[in-house]
């Protein structure tokens, strides 16, 4: 089932169940896909919004609710915190298992090997191949940092 459908259909239980914050997630969910499909309207090859995209759109919105929850747990605002988490755990449920750091090295292996990257000025081929295959299941910001300390 492709990541879209299962989405509307998890909607549509929520909806029946009456899982008031589950519904909530779902739709920011759906908005955010629409969103990126009305920015991208105006281009040529404009359409639906793919799978890889929508992985990468919920990625954001889980990095986005753990840095409120983080601010909220600084300020004294636990309750706040406590919903941002359940957030993550709903959005969670459609991303892929996060990679293990050794899966994560293995992975940057493999890449610099099948791009033949030599030096730090290839870290973008070796980006590129990480992202066009393992669209959210690393942290892209922090693998950055682990190519630049294998071509390095």
């Amino acid at each position: 089932m492709l990541l879209r459908d299962r989405l509307q259909s998890d909607l549509k239980e929520a909806m029946k169940a009456k899982a008031v914050d589950r519904l909530s997630t779902l739709r920011l969910i759906n908005a955010a896909i629409k969103d990126r499909e009305i920015a991208i309207r105006g281009q040529a090859d404009a359409g639906e919004v793919g799978e890889p995209e929508i992985l990468q759109i919920m990625g954001k919105m889980v990095k986005q609710r753990q840095e409120s929850a983080r601010a909220y747990e600084e300020g004294g605002r636990l309750e706040l915190a406590e919903k941002e988490l359940a957030e993550i755990g709903v959005i969670q449920e459609f991303l892929p298992r996060q990679m293990s750091t050794d899966e994560i090295e293995a992975a940057i292996l493999a890449a610099v090997t099948e791009t033949g990257a030599a030096s730090i000025r290839d870290c973008g081929k070796v980006m590129a191949a990480l992202k066009g295959r393992y669209t959210g299941q690393m942290d892209f910001g922090a693998v950055g940092g682990l190519v630049k300390a294998r071509l390095g």
